[in-house]
């Protein structure tokens, strides 16, 4: 443990040096929020006193856009109710950083080098792969989700049943590009070959999922209306109701044009010590008595 916690010091450290380097400014915002976008599938833990542990720093981060921030990175804890595993708990730390003027081109640019100066090597003359989401379901699916009615529980369990495998079995790193604009509700939407299509990629490596990003979405009114949306749904499925952040939806037009991304710390360390389980990357799993290993 005292070896991987030095090495997980040092890798923080070096991600830090890096966007340091590159003019980013790094931030601090609340870990207790108000207001938690509605996604339908992540819950955040109360707070007995009022409010939410945040499952991300997004909404905040990206009202420091709207203020005029250009390019700023994060590196803190968050947290999401229900989730544990060998790649899950349910206190984890992320790094998310987020640019004006630039897309999830730009985003994905930015990982291939940070990824590959923290593994020590060149990035590749052609950078990492990338497949569209929608030629991986055809190709290993048998299925378009772009065809006919969207079938969420469907989408789902083949991206964990059948792609993720897939993208393990094939190596490196890879970018699953373009998803469906129903699986990605704070993300640009754009025409592509006469369907449309989210600005959102995951990254993978050797299967491992380390990161999601978008183009964002910077329009108070669209915004609103898919979080109505999602809102809708997290009463159907029984999930807790999260109020709006009104805030952030009357600032998030001043944006203009930015992406983003949430990295994975802890499944990053993983991956580039080669561990299989995510408490074994964690300082505060080696300092937590026993009953508060019970926590999920």
């Amino acid at each position: 443990m005292k070896a991987t916690l030095i090495e997980r010091a040092r890798i923080i450290k070096s991600i830090r040096a890096f966007f340091d380097a590159r003019d980013f400014i790094e931030v601090e915002t609340p870990v207790r929020i108000a207001a938690p976008a509605p996604e339908e599938y992540i819950d955040c833990p109360p707070v007995a006193t009022g409010g939410f542990l945040r499952a991300s720093p997004e909404l905040q981060m990206k009202k420091l856009l709207s203020m005029g921030m250009d390019k700023i990175y994060q590196i803190g804890p968050c947290f999401r109710d229900g989730e544990k595993g060998s790649r899950h708990n349910p206190e984890f730390t992320m790094i998310e950083w987020y640019r004006r003027d630039a897309d999830y081109g730009d985003i994905a640019d930015d990982l291939e080098k940070l990824f590959c100066e923290l593994k020590g090597q060149l990035v590749p003359a052609e950078g990492f792969r990338r497949i569209a989401v929608r030629d991986a379901y055809r190709e290993f699916a048998g299925w378009d989700p772009w065809d006919g009615r969207w079938e969420r529980d469907r989408f789902d369990f083949d991206m964990a049943t059948v792609i993720e495998p897939k993208l393990k079995e094939i190596g490196g790193g890879i970018f699953l590009m373009d998803y469906p604009p129903q699986a990605a509700s704070l993300a640009k939407i754009r025409e592509n070959d006469g369907a449309a299509v989210a600005e959102r990629w995951e990254f993978y490596y050797d299967g491992m999922e380390l990161a999601n990003c978008f183009s964002e979405l910077c329009d108070g009114v669209e915004q609103r209306r898919r979080f109505e949306a999602a809102r809708a749904e997290r009463r159907a499925l029984g999930e807790a109701d999260y109020p709006f952040d009104e805030e952030f939806l009357e600032t998030v037009g001043a944006i203009g044009k930015a992406a983003g991304v949430a990295l994975g710390i802890d499944r990053l360390v993983m991956t580039l010590l080669g561990l299989d389980e995510i408490t074994k990357v964690m300082l505060h799993q080696a300092l937590l008595s026993k009953a508060e290993r019970t926590f999920d």
